[in-house]
């Protein structure tokens, strides 16, 4: 496996987990699908194995247990209730939240949850020893699941600086950049922008539109 960090991907079967999962593959990281049912996660990481990624299959738990960094790319509906099943297996593990408080049908307005964002949540519940990232909500899927880089960047969000940073490292391999946004109380910015951008989509009839942080130095043609 090298020396890559093993990432594992709660709801690596969906659009943007998926999409993850290829490309964080591609750029050599050992990947680790997970589902609620094991089948489902083992037939998706076989589709990406057959390009000839190291990439396997596993229920949330088990995705979890075998992972270094673990990616929660999971509906908020069911956020909470796969925070609570894979808890026990993340101690000591940096978890990095990218779910999004939607409320159907009127996904394109903001509806903040009352208990704060899914990131804050998911920190409560494991405690201080695990570092939670908050980063991925406003990335496109399309041009993940065409082996390319989303056009856009990539707000990270976290209060320990050292995971932060190897987030937004990760994010570099799926997009244009990830950009550091502070501690874990700034996710709410990003988990709102969310239904913005999905009403942008709907205005202008784009598929994927993100956003460009200006000013910073141009680190595009970085790995």
């Amino acid at each position: 496996m090298g020396d890559k960090a093993t990432i594992g991907i709660i709801g690596g079967t969906g659009d943007l987990g998926s999409g993850l999962a290829r490309l964080w593959a591609a750029a050599g990281h050992p990947v680790v699908i997970g589902s609620r049912t094991k089948e489902k996660a083992v037939a998706a990481a076989q589709a990406l194995a057959a390009d000839g990624y190291t990439v396997c299959g596993d229920d949330n738990g088990g995705a979890a247990r075998r992972s270094d960094i673990i990616v929660l790319s999971v509906p908020w509906s069911s956020h909470d209730a796969i925070v609570e099943e894979i808890k026990a297996e993340v101690d000591g593990k940096i978890v990095v939240d990218a779910a999004v408080p939607l409320v159907p049908p009127k996904v394109s307005q903001v509806q903040l949850p009352a208990d704060g964002s899914p990131a804050i949540v998911a920190q409560r519940v494991f405690g201080p020893g695990t570092r939670v990232v908050a980063a991925f909500h406003n990335v496109g899927a399309r041009k993940l699941h065409g082996g390319q880089k989303a056009d856009c960047d990539v707000l990270v969000f976290a209060d320990d600086p050292a995971a932060r940073q190897q987030v937004i490292e990760l994010a570099g391999l799926v997009a244009t950049r990830g950009v550091d946004g502070g501690m874990l109380c700034n996710t709410v910015a990003a988990e709102a922008l969310t239904s913005v951008l999905i009403a942008i989509n709907r205005r202008y009839k784009v598929p994927g539109a993100g956003i460009r942080i200006t000013g910073l130095p141009d680190i595009t043609a970085a790995t």
